[in-house]
């Protein structure tokens, strides 16, 4: 197999950021945005990542998540906007490891939430997992920030 040509690849280390309002809803009945909230934050960071990577889900690929993680170290509350941060920790064949932070946006520096993710590219018409494109890199590399 022909590897990608590297300068099109993201570097390990590069980053996408994106703010999200809490909204009332979010929170549970202790006040603080529920547990299950900062996956759901997570995962409308990851679509943004996508989106704006121009990268279609779902077409003929489709991201299956296979790992997620989150280690809640302080409560989040509304009125607030959750800045979620994607690290690159490392990008395989058909793979993307990212480590996740959330801040808020008043209290930059000051993480409330850390995680980690494993996403696949996966054909969708085989179920199989299938090698990032140099195009699909490309894009990537764009619009994660080194």
């Amino acid at each position: 197999m022909q590897l990608p040509d590297p300068s099109c690849v993201p570097p390990v280390g590069a980053a996408f950021r994106c703010a999200i309002p809490i909204r009332w809803g979010d929170q549970d009945a202790q006040n603080h945005v529920n547990n299950a909230v900062y996956f759901r934050y997570f995962e409308e960071a990851r679509v943004q990542l996508f989106h704006l990577a121009g990268i279609s889900l779902p077409s003929s690929r489709v991201g299956v998540l296979a790992h997620a993680s989150c280690d809640f170290l302080k409560p989040l509350t509304y009125p607030a906007t959750a800045v979620v941060t994607q690290v690159l920790a490392r990008i395989g064949r058909s793979s993307m490891d990212m480590d996740t932070l959330i801040e808020r946006e008043d209290e930059p520096g000051v993480a409330y939430a850390k995680g980690k993710y494993v996403i696949v590219g996966v054909d969708s018409r085989t179920g199989k997992s299938a090698p990032w494109t140099p195009d699909e890199l490309d894009k990537f590399a764009r619009v994660l920030l080194a």
